[in-house]
């Protein structure tokens, strides 16, 4: 690894663009949204609070086509990476290696290693096949540091430039947090939260998923909901689509998708009677629909699905949330 590009507090891991996706700009203003959302859902905020105080480390969202570390601002952010974040070199060197490792291409779970050897994951979040964000953590040693390991590390502070004192990096470096592995990531839940509502949501906006639910099992149109709430079908769009992240297409779709998993936890339900009972209107469309909502075919889903049953365990079942 060329430590030139790498510096301790921010490592992180995302994919190139997939075939057939968004573009770039698009893609990212869309993550940021979702990001958003699901730092508000209770779900994300009871685990972030007891992520953090159990295991004292940081834990943050990152919106996919961003390189700023989300961790400097966290809570349990670690002492000595704020202080390698004040030297312009470093900051520097953070931020290009974040974009090469996003260039790079993972879709898998990334742990990666500072000069000083502090490490970082990003565990991708996903919605069906796309990766929507990263759920990141670390800043943390994997074994404990040693003195010709912190005297490596001086060196390089040295070799940039950095004039920082050595009696305060030397403190936090070896306070720093030691542990073995960690990596959490929201892809089950996602889609739930996509299409579930807020407290503090706009009326218009609550009663449209009211409506939507209500009806969910008919041919609906953006117009039809738009007149339910008393809004013209383009004023209706921008603002669903600001609300929910989504828009009112791909909502309907996945509210759908989350009806068709929870009638699938009945094991004598054959799939084609789900997807027409929660209102897909031919079974192309649904195998379509399902595989980019959920990442897999229905037919894998349910298969997982039962087998998770049949050993006792239903965590990973599903619950719509619309109103």
């Amino acid at each position: 690894m060329d430590t030139t590009s790498v510096c301790s507090g921010a490592f992180l891991a995302a994919p190139a663009a997939q075939p057939g996706a968004n573009p770039p700009d698009d893609r990212a203003r869309q993550s940021r949204e979702i990001v958003g959302h699901l730092e508000k859902s209770e779900i994300y905020r009871a685990y972030e609070e007891a992520f953090q105080t159990t295991t004292g480390l940081p834990l943050a969202l990152r919106a996919v086509g961003t390189f700023n570390s989300p961790l400097k601002s966290a809570k349990n952010a670690n002492h000595f990476c704020d202080l390698m974040a004040a030297a312009n070199k470093t900051c520097a060197a953070c931020l290009r290696l974040q974009q090469e490792v996003e260039e790079s291409s993972s879709a898998e779970p990334r742990t990666l290693e500072c000069y000083a050897g502090l490490s970082e994951s990003a565990v991708p979040i996903r919605v069906g096949e796309n990766i929507v964000a990263y759920l990141q953590t670390g800043q943390v040693l994997l074994r404990r540091p040693t003195p010709a390991q912190f005297r490596r590390t001086m060196r390089q502070l040295a070799e940039w430039g950095v004039e920082i004192s050595r009696e305060d990096v030397e403190k936090a470096y070896f306070e720093t947090r030691v542990l073995t592995i960690f990596a959490e990531h929201l892809s089950t839940v996602t889609n739930q939260l996509m299409v579930s509502r807020t407290a503090a949501e706009l009326p218009a906006v609550a009663k449209a998923r009211s409506f939507i639910a209500e009806h969910q099992t008919e041919e609906i149109s953006l117009g039809d909901v738009a007149r339910a709430v008393n809004m013209s079908a383009f004023y209706f769009c921008k603002t669903f689509r600001k609300v929910t992240g989504v828009t009112f297409v791909d909502y309907l779709a996945r509210l759908r998708v989350e009806s068709v998993k929870n009638l699938l936890l009945d094991p004598h339900k054959r799939i084609s009677e789900a997807a027409f009972e929660a209102g897909f209107q031919s079974l192309s469309q649904f195998n379509r629909v399902f595989r980019r909502v959920a990442g897999e075919a229905p037919t894998v889903y349910r298969e997982k699905l039962h087998s998770h049953a049949g050993g006792g365990s239903h965590e990973h079942r599903s619950l719509v949330f619309a109103a």
